[in-house]
């Protein structure tokens, strides 16, 4: 399963943003056990932005990283002590754009299971798995109905271990699964009848590329 999508995201050509913005990146790392799961952290509440979120390792690009690649894995060693040498590099997803102005480089990668991982508390709340099943079989919790623009979004959220994955990460994770496994979600489609709506508020600009 994790071969066939290494193979994919390497042949992936993502969508490239180039602006003036802050840049950021994220690891979204696989875990390889039989049953391969996401690692996920959850932010600590008393950060001032996205405190108590669900994301992926990563953050703001410094001056010392030779590329963006380099801020993911330094991020990811610093928020959960997950040594770079660790990661094996599948591929690169798509830039996309947070509310906030930030431009954050997805990137994905394989890591062993059972790692001596631990929270940096400064940072991050706790650890944890998501099977790649759930996003598979698209378990999702409910949809986010977006309007930016002239469009209409349609974000999944999750419901992991007691906390919601959603935003920003969902959309990465959308576009993953569709180059990694030809799956069918999309962002600009309404999904099945099934998991309930929450209509949030319109923006005028959309938060990727």
């Amino acid at each position: 399963m994790l071969e066939a999508l290494r193979q994919r995201l390497q042949s992936h050509h993502p969508r490239i943003v180039s602006n003036d913005q802050p840049r950021a990146a994220v690891l979204i790392a696989l875990i390889d056990r039989p049953e391969p799961t996401l690692l996920l952290t959850q932010r600590a509440s008393h950060l001032s932005q996205h405190a108590g979120q669900v994301a992926f390792p990563g953050g703001k690009a410094e001056p010392e990283d030779i590329s963006l690649l380099a801020t993911a894995l330094r991020e990811a060693e610093e928020e959960v002590a997950l040594p770079s040498g660790e990661v094996e590099i599948y591929g690169q997803l798509s830039d996309v754009i947070s509310l906030h102005g930030m431009t954050v480089t997805p990137f994905v990668g394989r890591i062993a299971p059972d790692l001596p991982l631990h929270a940096d508390p400064g940072e991050i709340a706790h650890i944890f798995e998501m099977p790649l099943s759930m996003l598979l079989r698209d378990e999702r919790a409910h949809t986010d109905v977006i309007r930016v623009g002239d469009d209409t979004w349609y974000v999944p959220g999750y419901q992991v271990a007691g906390q919601l994955l959603w935003g920003l990460s969902a959309m990465m994770l959308v576009e993953m699964m569709a180059i990694g496994f030809g799956h069918t979600i999309s962002l600009s489609s309404p999904p099945p009848p099934g998991a309930p709506l929450r209509h949030l508020p319109p923006r005028p600009h959309a938060p990727r590329a």
